[in-house]
């Protein structure tokens, strides 16, 4: 006698069977999330990596609300020099713990925030935030460090920026 085979499945477990390694992995590299974290866009976005980072930037403004009261005493300051030193902006960028302020991510965000304020001249912190990415235009600044904020898990703040111009431009 044969065993009876029993078949069902359900979307989420169809859907499990269908993220790969290789898809996690991907995802993992293009957005530096975790790879639980990954596994679960994936899961969540039925396998579509536009969804699923979609979804992860949606887990990293959730989780930088959670953070926003905490203390920043920590962090870099990064300047950015353009064209043949005609133009220089600085950006002081705080964090939680000088082990944050040390992470890639955290580098790459204080150098992404420098060139923003190179390029888009703006006037204070609070317009800053407000601008779309010169990299991305449907991201907000504030969006990019809530985004790094859930990747490092810890508050982040721009502290003060300034920008000189040869010539007072």
């Amino acid at each position: 006698m044969k065993p009876h085979k029993i078949w069902w499945a359900s979307s989420a477990l169809e859907t499990m069977s269908k993220i790969s390694l290789d898809q996690i992995k991907k995802l993992r590299a293009k957005t530096k999330a975790g790879v639980m974290d990954c596994r679960q866009a994936l899961q969540e976005s039925g396998g579509d990596m536009a969804k699923a980072e979609e979804w992860l930037r949606g887990k990293g403004i959730k989780s930088a609300a959670k953070k926003a009261d905490r203390v920043t005493y920590y962090g870099r300051v990064e300047t950015y020099t353009h064209g043949p030193n005609n133009l220089v902006s600085v950006v002081e960028l705080l964090c939680e713990t000088d082990f944050v302020a040390k992470t890639d991510e955290f580098k790459n965000l204080a150098h992404e925030l420098a060139m923003q304020v190179a390029a888009m001249k703006p006037k204070n912190i609070e317009e800053l935030l407000k601008q779309p990415w010169i990299r991305d235009e449907k991201i907000t600044i504030g969006d990019l460090i809530k985004e790094t904020i859930g990747k490092v898990g810890e508050n982040i703040k721009v502290g003060r920026i300034a920008r000189f111009e040869l010539g007072g431009k």
